[in-house]
């Protein structure tokens, strides 16, 4: 019988006065469990991906939520048949999700949750659904009809969101995240910028499809683990082709030319021909970094 692995992402935007202090004790107790996964730290607060058995996130849950301060602290769960992390990391860093800006944390967008947000976007033909995600994230799966900003990195959204959205400052704007730390700083930053009236959706993308699958999403939820991509319908149907033959195709890759490490969507059929490669240049480029570190590995070998 195969045992599954339980994935939980979290954060907290709350005032931690020793990050580096925090830090520490926090990787012992994780190591403790025996959790896998990725941990920021910063003043601002925590943000999180771990991974383990159900018994060791519900001693990871029981064991942050006793601090006061995370408490309330809102868990998206997952399950999977493989560990999508490597090992254990907690690391402190200026800011928990990087934005680049500094906005007032209390003057977020209005939190609404699954249904309101459903409800918004069925009625609403005068709202705006907008994805404050990077380009490579929308392109594999998105609401429906959404306006996405086509940035490569969350620091550019202050000014793409200006160029694209300035004039529509009276419109209603309803934005989204795969979990919603993002969006705390996007629609703060809107809000600040004269924006009049700015939501979010509570606990972001991968809350609302446990609640509403197979409705207004579209394709794959991009997640930064070894997976890439989770699901959020029952029924999945790719929104994207491979970009190599053009079939349809949701496999989201780093291009094992290391010198170019683009994601890149590539079928499997095209990652065996190609190496793991995204094009036929970065195929024969990593083909002769190969051959050149072989040479200088034999020529090494017979001087020894």
């Amino acid at each position: 019988m195969v045992m599954s692995i339980h994935i939980i992402l979290f954060y907290k935007y709350v005032l931690i006065e020793s990050p580096k202090t925090f830090r520490a004790e926090h990787l012992t107790v994780c190591n403790e469990i025996g959790l896998k996964g990725r941990i920021l730290v910063a003043k601002e607060g925590i943000n999180g991906s771990v991974s383990g058995t159900q018994e060791q996130i519900e001693q990871y849950k029981s064991f942050i939520c006793s601090d006061t301060r995370f408490a309330d602290i809102i868990f998206k769960e997952e399950t999977g048949i493989s560990n999508p992390f490597k090992k254990m990391a907690v690391k402190v860093k200026k800011e928990i999700v990087n934005f680049g800006v500094d906005v007032n944390l209390n003057n977020t967008g209005e939190h609404i949750t699954p249904k309101e947000f459903l409800d918004i976007y069925n009625l609403h033909d005068d709202v705006l659904i907008v994805d404050v995600r990077n380009e490579y994230e929308s392109h594999v799966g998105k609401f429906k009809g959404a306006t996405t900003l086509h940035i490569q990195t969350f620091r550019e959204f202050p000014q793409k969101a200006l160029e694209i959205l300035g004039e529509k400052k009276d419109k209603k704007i309803v934005m989204y995240c795969t979990g919603g730390i993002r969006c705390e700083k996007a629609s703060a930053y809107l809000k600040e910028n004269g924006f009049k009236d700015v939501s979010q959706l509570n606990g972001g993308i991968l809350t609302f499809g446990k609640e509403f699958p197979d409705s207004v999403w579209e394709g794959k939820c991009f997640v930064f683990d070894k997976r890439m991509t989770s699901s959020v319908n029952k029924e999945e149907r790719p929104i994207t082709n491979c970009e190599l033959c053009d079939v349809p195709c949701d496999l989201y890759k780093n291009c094992a030319n290391t010198n170019c490490d683009k994601y890149c969507i590539v079928c499997i059929s095209c990652e065996q021909k190609l190496g793991g490669c995204c094009s036929q240049t970065c195929f024969k480029e990593k083909c002769n970094s190969l051959k050149n570190f072989e040479k200088k590995f034999i020529h090494h070998a017979h001087m020894v």
